[in-house]
């Protein structure tokens, strides 16, 4: 007996991708469009535009940072809880 799916046609030949990516190229463009257009009202919309605002890494620093925790000079426990609470206080602002 022949398959069906979700929308009522039989077999697997006319069948639609539930996967992003392998549908027809127009349900892609509309599927991106939609999130677009939602994503300042969405909660994870808005943290993905924050996060895009951010700076770039700024390796020489980090490389100190590093060095400085290989040599017992840097209080990571400290520090971590330190960036934690600016990371979350601009999230929340």
């Amino acid at each position: 007996m022949p398959r069906s799916d979700f929308e009522g046609r039989a077999g697997d030949g006319g069948r639609q991708s539930d996967f992003v990516g392998e549908g027809p190229v127009g349900e892609d463009d509309l599927l991106m469009e939609q999130i677009l257009e939602n994503i300042n009202t969405t909660p994870i919309g808005q943290v993905l535009k924050k996060i895009a605002c951010l700076p770039e890494v700024r390796r020489k620093k980090v490389l100190d940072v590093r060095r400085r925790i290989n040599k017992g000079e840097y209080h990571l426990s400290e520090r971590l809880n330190i960036a934690l609470d600016r990371v979350l206080e601009d999230l929340t602002a």
